[in-house]
């Protein structure tokens, strides 16, 4: 997926509402997680991801700031972000637990 054209999200925009459930892309487009509970609001909001597993099942929910990650829309209106961080990556950090 080519993410140059797509909008930035405002930190204005960046709420539960948007951000729970989008798909975060690591280097090479690869897809490695959803979004799946957000603390606060803006760029200084806090994002747990849902990484590796399938359908939801045996994926390791992680936490990072949601200045690590750049939301955006695509051309069909859905909000995914891009993180330089590789699935690997996110599993060695610490579990999310709520």
């Amino acid at each position: 997926m080519d993410h140059t054209n797509h909008v930035r999200l405002s930190e204005t925009e960046m709420t539960d509402a948007e951000l729970n459930g989008a798909a975060v892309y690591g280097p090479n487009d690869e897809k490695i997680g959803n979004v799946s509970q957000v603390s606060g609001m803006g760029a200084g909001a806090q994002v747990v991801i849902d990484v590796g597993g399938f359908l939801g099942i045996g994926s390791k929910p992680v936490m990072v700031s949601a200045r690590d990650l750049q939301f955006m829309r695509d051309d069909d209106g859905e909000v995914h972000a891009v993180t330089s961080w590789t699935k690997d990556q996110l599993k060695d950090m610490p579990e999310y637990r709520s």
